[in-house]
């Protein structure tokens, strides 16, 4: 398990770095536009990621400073959300290299963020949650770019794996860089 976390993590920076650099061509009237997203639109849907990964991490190293607020937002300029996205994505991948397997079965206790309600799991799970919860919203955020204009990158994990090699064996696949594009 340890191997398939420490890919996601650089999975997750891949695909930051990706959905940043798209979004960075947005206006900031498109940027801030409620696209009627979770989170209403895509400054709305990068904080919330951002502050996911706080929330958890924090858990994760048993800290006491965890946002409260889902749809808080961290960063109103977009440039400082993208460099506190660059840290929390170098915090999350030495995280996850300092983990043996040992540490994965282990468990944490927290507090729900919506509820007072106290929570002991095993440590691996949690973990794969959280790369999902990241996937889920990026998955919005890829939505809100193809609305706005037409295109958006790929975001898919075969993608990353063809062009890092992580975990392919044999082949490349040929993979273009180039965005996808909306049917029709």
């Amino acid at each position: 398990m340890l191997k398939w976390l420490q890919m996601l993590a650089e999975y997750n920076h891949w695909a930051n770095e990706r959905l940043y650099e798209a979004s960075s061509k947005l206006s900031d009237t498109q940027y801030r536009e409620d696209r009627g997203a979770f989170f209403a639109s895509m400054h709305g849907t990068l904080n919330h990621l951002l502050i996911g990964d706080r929330i958890w991490l924090s858990r994760f190293v048993g800290g006491k400073n965890e946002p409260r607020e889902l749809d808080g937002i961290l960063f109103e300029s977009f440039q400082d959300l993208w460099q506190a996205r660059r840290q929390e994505d170098a915090r999350i991948k030495a995280y996850i290299a300092s983990l043996d397997e040992p540490k994965l079965t282990a468990t944490i206790t927290y507090r729900t963020t919506r509820s007072p309600t106290v929570i002991e799991q095993e440590l691996g799970p949690l973990l794969v949650h959280f790369f999902n919860h990241q996937t889920h919203h990026r998955g919005q955020a890829h939505c809100i770019l193809t609305g706005l204009t037409g295109e958006a990158p790929s975001l898919d994990l075969f993608v990353y794996q063809r062009e890092t090699g992580d975990s392919i064996i044999r082949g490349h696949g040929n993979l273009s860089r180039a965005p996808e594009r909306r049917p029709g």
